[in-house]
This record gives C-alpha cells, structure tokens and sequence, in this order.
C-alpha cells in the first residue's frame, strides 16, 4: 500500500467504478516522461489515499509508433470497452500527437486501437480528451502546442464511432491568449516568442447543465489551472473564460469527478517539477455552474 506522497505522476486521472466502490487512478508514471517511454501504470484504491500497485497497463513492444514521451493516459468507458487517449512522440516524423488504445478491463493490458495518433500528424499536439456530444457523436478535444504555434490553441476535432480515426478538420475552439488569466510563459530557449501554454483540457457538464472545460496554463511562469464555459453548450463553442484561475500554486493538468461520496473534486500534480510531482485532491464546489475551490 501506498500513500500520494509517495506516488511520482503527473498528469493525475481519476475512474471511478461505482460498482466496485474503487478508484483508478492513472497518469503519465514514467520516471522521466521526458525521456524514453516505458508505458504506463495504474493505482488502485478505495480512499484517494491509500493505493495498491503501480500496476502495469500499457507497455510498448517493438513495433510501436513511439519511443519517447509517453503523457497523459486518461481511460473512458465508452460502448462497454475502455479506451485510453495518451500522447506519444511519433518516431516517424518527431511530432507529439494523441493515440487511443483499448482494453476490456481498467487494470488492462491496453492495446493501439488507432493507427498511431489521430491527431494532425504535422501538428505537434497532446492530451487529448473524449467528449460526447448532445448528438451522442464522440469528440477529442486537444491541445496544439505553444511549441509550434506560439500562442498554444485548444482544438477540437470529431471522431468516427468507432474511436479508429477522425472525421473533417480540426476546429480552433480558442487560444491560451483569449483568456484574462494566462500570462506568455519565459521559455529560455525562446526568449523572442509571446509563448501561451494550453495544457490538459478536460470537458464536464455542471450540475445546471453548462458545458465546462479545465485546461492548465501558467501564471508568470506557475502552472495553474483554469475554467471555460461553452455558451451553446456545444463543444465547439462559442467559448467564454473565468476571470480567475480556479488553482495557481504550481499545480495543473487535472481533471474533476464526483467521488464515492458525491463530493465534487479536483485532482491534479504539484509542484510542476520532475521527480517531485504527487497526486493532490481537492474538494470544489458547484454553484450554478460556477466552479470553485471548497473552503
């Protein structure tokens, strides 16, 4: 058994399997994500404190698409199968992009079901989400990165019922510079660049029904985390943003889900620094749509 301050990951998600009263969390566990990749791996508990494993659900074989970079593993049940959307480092070409894999159970294995990532192939692109639209129609939602584009823009782009493959373009949903909390991030390799960070998005409907997303940006150089809200309450917006981040000491790319008590949470990674990144819990609250940290 082991606690969260002994757990290096980054990138935290949370599965919350009612039936068996469990929790599985997963995220990006390699040592050093930005090195060779080894796979990824899963902790099983009941309390989002104490956890069984690491246990191994994903590792590549030869003839995988990537060697390097292995981010931010999040699991959808979706048509009774469980799906992953992870990111990976293309050995082909040297591009970052999402790839979804498949697994008849949480504790894995967790295969390719993609062939290779599904996102623009000379995009350099991450953390890709599933989002399930008012149609029933399945979307990724995803990041293309500051690295490329300088002002990092959050995309969305519609999937085949099947989760194989894409259907039309990507759509431009906003950039990290539309809005007010995100300030350009000092990279000290590119110094002459107004660089805005998306990280991380994740899509949740509000108890009044608003379609909201948490993505991560930084804060003079601290990683924070923000809310926006869809003013259709379709995915691809228009897209309006709080004011205020809702988390900005040094933690990000989260998600929110309701635990076995019905508690509203966030959870996260902080501090944003390899190898000292811990899972962190944290109760919010939901009033009218209106997300906020719990006092």
């Amino acid at each position: 058994m082991v606690k969260n301050k002994d757990i290096q990951i980054r990138d935290p998600f949370v599965f919350v399997n009612e039936e068996e009263e469990t929790y599985y969390l997963f995220g990006s566990t390699d040592e050093n994500i930005w090195g060779a990749g080894t796979g990824f791996d899963v902790y099983i508990g009941k309390d989002l404190e104490n956890w069984e494993g690491p246990f191994p659900v994903f590792r590549r074989d030869d003839s995988f698409y990537s060697e390097e970079n292995f981010w931010a593993p999040e699991v959808h049940k979706y048509q009774d199968k469980y799906y992953m959307f992870a990111t990976f480092l293309r050995k082909d070409n040297g591009k970052r992009g999402t790839a979804i894999l498949i697994s008849e159970s949480l504790r894995g294995p967790f295969i390719p079901h993609s062939e290779g990532p599904v996102t623009p192939k000379e995009w350099f692109s991450l953390d890709g989400t599933l989002h399930i639209d008012q149609q029933g129609e399945p979307w990724m939602v995803f990041c293309h990165e500051w690295v490329q584009v300088g002002d990092g823009e959050i995309c969305a782009q519609k999937l085949t019922k099947d989760l194989k493959t894409t259907v039309g373009e990507p759509i431009v949903l906003f950039t990290a510079s539309d809005a007010p909390w995100p300030t350009s991030f000092e990279h000290p390799k590119r110094q002459t660049m107004k660089n805005y960070v998306t990280d991380g998005p994740f899509l949740f409907h509000a108890d009044n029904g608003d379609l909201l997303m948490l993505w991560a940006s930084f804060i003079d150089n601290v990683y924070a985390q923000g809310i926006s809200r869809s003013t259709t309450g379709d995915v691809t917006g228009p897209w309006e943003h709080e004011s205020e981040p809702i988390y900005s000491k040094d933690g990000g790319h989260g998600m929110i889900f309701r635990d076995l008590q019905g508690q509203l949470m966030l959870t996260l990674h902080s501090p944003n620094k390899t190898p000292l990144e811990r899972p962190i819990f944290i109760p919010i609250k939901d009033e009218n749509g209106k997300i906020s940290v719990k006092r």
